[in-house]
């Protein structure tokens, strides 16, 4: 592919790193020439000195016949500016790295849209968004990050002595938005239908709308109980992170050494207990008792800070660690130290690029119960039998259950009288190893 990364950052640079790997023709385009010499010499990209947001060095990056288009800067407006210039210029596909919440919830409006880019992304909240969804649901299962965190999925024991246990799923008051997919019985796994009956010691996989999800958890598994989470640092991340985590599952508390910050945060964030302080410091651990908390999150925007506030909180006895890290070249190294989990916005930018990238119609997310339950995503095409027929009337158990629909950039968790429409795309949950019979059922058409 001819790709073109504007943007010779921590974001760009990665780009650059994993998309030249995999034999992509790139073109990198910044206006620090120091910046494009060094990394000339380290990977095998064509470079261009300029200002990314001027059609004419997109023209001269060979914007026109371009596959795809990267804009990461460090400016927000540069980045939106020259997605929707090339994608006029005729490349292909844009994506614009942004950083400010306006732009990429689109809060009022839809810039993505209007401005003819392709993918928003915000590597920070993404980062947000799967540290929370590792403390919500530590065993959670390992599938994309559907919409931004919009939707959970996660894989647990009934417990013992659940009211469910014994009914059907049809007698169940499950809150709309959310679903049971599979069951799995005495190491048997299927997707059930109304008629299935909650077993004692039955293993199940909810799928649910973040805002309903913890109800309808409740129903079946009740969890650990409140757990404490210690916050270090106050950036957006922490506010998008705070945000996610706001129920009565986590008692959280926000350290800011930054006075005037703090005090932003205690206004903006009023169910978190916001200190200015530094947790760091032996006195103020010992004082606010943090070696007591459940889990210790290092958010700063230095990389060391956060590896050395995380080593301190594990020694001092917190039980697990987090550390947010922007250089990769540190994420073999903190378990050896440690550091329990790192995640690296940066990564998670390359992951997102290479999720706009693949153009296939029909892509297995991922599988489970030892391969034998699988999860697709799929592009609906105008002749399926599914289209313009209610769920209810279609019966899709034992072999697949819709799970997701995705249509204008919106998804969500489908209840008995939705229905699918020609390029909806649907996640579907079913048995491994039958794409024909989806790729017939969906008339998935072949790939771009």
């Amino acid at each position: 592919m001819r790709i073109i990364v504007c943007g010779a950052g921590e974001v760009g640079t990665h780009a650059t790193e994993v998309l030249s790997a995999i034999g992509n023709a790139l073109t990198l385009i910044d206006a620090a020439p120091a910046r494009l010499r060094a990394l000339s010499d380290e990977f095998d990209v064509r470079t261009l000195v300029g200002d990314c947001s001027f059609a004419h060095v997109l023209v001269e990056a060979g914007a026109e016949e371009a596959d795809l288009l990267v804009a990461a800067t460090s400016n927000d407006q540069v980045n939106l500016l020259t997605a929707s210039i090339a994608k006029s210029l005729g490349t292909r596909k844009t994506i614009a790295r942004v950083h400010q919440t306006e732009y990429f919830r689109q809060l009022g409006f839809d810039y993505q849209g209007r401005l003819g880019v392709d993918r928003l992304i915000c590597p920070e909240y993404s980062t947000a968004i799967a540290i929370a969804q590792t403390l919500r649901n530590p065993a959670a299962i390992a599938i994309e990050n559907f919409a931004g965190g919009s939707i959970e999925m996660e894989q647990f024991p009934v417990d013992e002595g659940r009211p469910t246990i014994g009914k059907t799923l049809a007698e169940i008051p499950m809150p709309a938005g959310s679903r049971l997919a599979v069951i799995t019985r005495e190491r048997e796994a299927f997707v059930p239908d109304g008629g299935t009956r909650i077993e004692s010691g039955d293993t199940v996989v909810l799928v649910g709308d973040a805002k309903v999800f913890n109800q309808a958890r409740k129903l079946f598994h009740e969890g650990k109980g409140r757990r404490s989470v210690v916050l270090s640092g106050g950036p957006e991340m922490a506010v998008w992170l705070c945000e996610t985590l706001r129920d009565r599952s986590f008692a959280l508390r926000l350290f800011e050494p930054n006075r005037a910050r703090a005090e932003e945060l205690a206004a903006e964030l009023p169910w978190v207990t916001v200190l200015a302080a530094d947790p760091t410091d032996r006195s103020v651990f010992l004082e606010e008792n943090i070696a007591t908390a459940d889990v210790f999150v290092a958010l700063r925007n230095d990389d060391e800070d956060n590896i050395v506030a995380c080593v301190l909180a594990k020694s001092r006895g917190v039980e697990q660690t987090i550390a947010v890290v922007q250089r990769s070249t540190y994420l073999d190294l903190l378990y050896d130290i440690g550091v329990d989990r790192a995640f690296s916005p940066r990564k998670v930018a390359a992951r997102q690029i290479q999720a706009v990238m693949d153009d296939r119609h029909l892509r297995l997310l991922a599988s489970f119960a030892d391969g034998r339950i699988a999860v697709y995503r799929a592009l609906v095409g105008p002749d399926s039998e599914l289209v313009g027929r209610r769920l209810r009337t279609v019966r899709l158990t034992p072999d697949w259950s819709v799970i997701v629909i995705r249509r204008d950039g919106i998804s969500w968790v489908p209840g008995a009288d939705d229905e699918l429409r020609p390029g909806d795309y649907a996640v579907m949950i079913g048995h491994e190893r039958r794409d024909d019979a989806l790729r017939e059922l969906l008339d998935v058409r072949d790939d771009a």
